[in-house]
């Protein structure tokens, strides 16, 4: 199944976070938060401005961005979770 993100909104996949810390404690599932980065996997065509016109968006497939900690909506395609938001929620792009 594929899935186009509609206007400002991308398709993200959240990034594993480390399951173990510097000093190598292993830490289990259960106990890790959500990463709050991830690879853009698809984007919208844009949002429309207030003359009608649409505002290109400045990320593209990809991008590895961090967004906030509660943002986006938890989809899950073909078993994959993924994220739905939009490009306001993403706040910066991992160069």
């Amino acid at each position: 199944m594929k899935i186009r993100p509609l206007n400002d909104r991308i398709l993200v996949k959240r990034l594993e976070s480390e399951a173990m810390t510097a000093g190598g404690i292993i830490i289990p599932d259960s106990a890790k938060e959500k990463p709050a980065e991830g690879e853009i996997t698809a984007v919208g065509s844009g949002k429309l401005n207030d003359k009608g016109e649409r505002v290109a968006m400045e990320v593209k497939v990809g991008d590895k961005v961090l967004f906030s900690k509660y943002g986006g909506t938890d989809v899950k395609i073909e078993g994959e979770d993924f994220l739905i938001m939009r490009e306001d929620d993403i706040l910066g792009v991992i160069e």
